[in-house]
């Protein structure tokens, strides 16, 4: 009987030893980040918590999503914002283009598509009651608030692409947003969040079986959608159909907890990215003052056929928490969670590093 019970005890502790091992290994806990740029830091720019940004590089101007995320879902009305700024010339000059916005507004995953001369703009929004896509149309860096888009799909929207004025995909981050369910998901990587493609509409599950499913972008070009797993280290690409539905090619493995995804002229894809999941979760919760930091470009030119190169990393000291990298000539706008500001970033020619 005493040997049973040590089989079965030791038997537990090892089980316990996989699950702690998988953990620290998955997360990227063992990984040493050090500071490496070969640029300069070209400015800081005084905006909290600009967690997504996207560029319009014809036009030369830059979309931020910024809200103070220390408190997450947020239990009283923030006043977050979106703010435009010029990229044309070297002031980098922002103007909020949501002040007179007067409903509770904590931003997060953004999108715009242009139309002749106006730009269709939706932004996830986080609030007390709730998680809504807020839709807007702006003509010369004025932003009007056409509607809000409510749903129960919507359980934990993070990110949205949109692919015309009316019709876009969305990631849910978590199946389960609360107990024990959600500490199951988040530790044990557990691949069951989702995209959903709302067809102007209904909502319809689209993609599924996911870790953390988060930034999400559309190459029109090539009719490639990306979406991040950060919980996973991946970056997994699928073909659209003209229904919306979408099949499967592909996992691109990134070594490093992927979040928003920009996309370049030249289809290459630009991502902020978090090398040490646990230390991210402890910095968000506030446990620890900072969290590394690394932006990742992707070249990717058919399945198997794709190139990883670090663009930029840090510990932390310089910038915690690296959310999205959106490029625009030699410069990189760079963006965070929860830092008090974010950097733009001036890259040198150079052959970066290759994963």
């Amino acid at each position: 009987m005493k040997l049973l019970i040590k089989r079965i005890a030791l038997s537990l502790l090892l089980i316990l030893i996989i699950f702690v091992a998988h953990i620290l290994i998955s997360t990227g806990f063992f990984r040493t980040i050090e500071n490496n740029f070969n640029g300069t830091v070209l400015k800081e720019v005084s905006i909290k918590g600009a967690e997504d940004i996207t560029v319009h590089a014809l036009e030369g101007f830059a979309l931020i999503s910024s809200t103070n995320r220390e408190i997450y879902p947020p239990i009283k009305e923030e006043k977050g914002a979106l703010y435009f700024m010029n990229l044309k010339d070297n002031d980098f000059d922002v103007t909020n283009l949501t002040s007179s916005f007067d409903k509770s507004f904590a931003p997060h995953g953004i999108s715009m598509i242009k139309k002749d001369s106006t730009y269709t703009i939706m932004a996830i929004n986080h609030t007390p009651k709730g998680h809504a896509i807020e839709v807007f149309s702006m003509q010369d860096k004025t932003l009007i608030h056409k509607k809000t888009l409510k749903h129960s799909s919507l359980v934990s929207p993070n990110d949205l692409v949109l692919i015309d004025e009316n019709r876009f995909y969305v990631t849910n981050d978590h199946k389960y947003t609360d107990g024990f369910g959600k500490v199951l998901e988040e530790y044990l990587g557990l691949s069951i969040s989702n995209v959903l493609y709302y067809d102007g509409e209904n909502y319809i599950e689209v993609a599924n079986g996911i870790a953390y499913a988060n930034g999400i972008n559309f190459d029109r070009k090539r009719n490639l959608l990306y979406v991040a797993s950060p919980r996973a280290f991946l970056v997994k690409v699928y073909t659209k159909n003209d229904d919306g539905s979408l099949e499967f090619i592909e996992d691109i493995p990134c070594n490093t907890g992927v979040d928003n995804i920009e996309i370049d002229s030249e289809g290459n894809l630009w991502i902020g990215a978090h090398p040490n999941l646990l230390r991210f979760g402890s910095y968000a919760k506030g446990e620890k003052e900072t969290s590394p930091s690394e932006i990742i470009k992707i070249t990717y030119n058919g399945k198997n056929d794709y190139t990883i190169e670090q663009q930029y990393t840090d510990d932390g000291t310089g910038m915690s928490g690296s959310t999205v990298a959106a490029p625009y000539k030699n410069l990189i706008i760079t963006g965070n969670v929860m830092d008090d500001h974010f950097l733009i970033l001036k890259a040198k020619k150079r052959s970066p590093i290759k994963q």
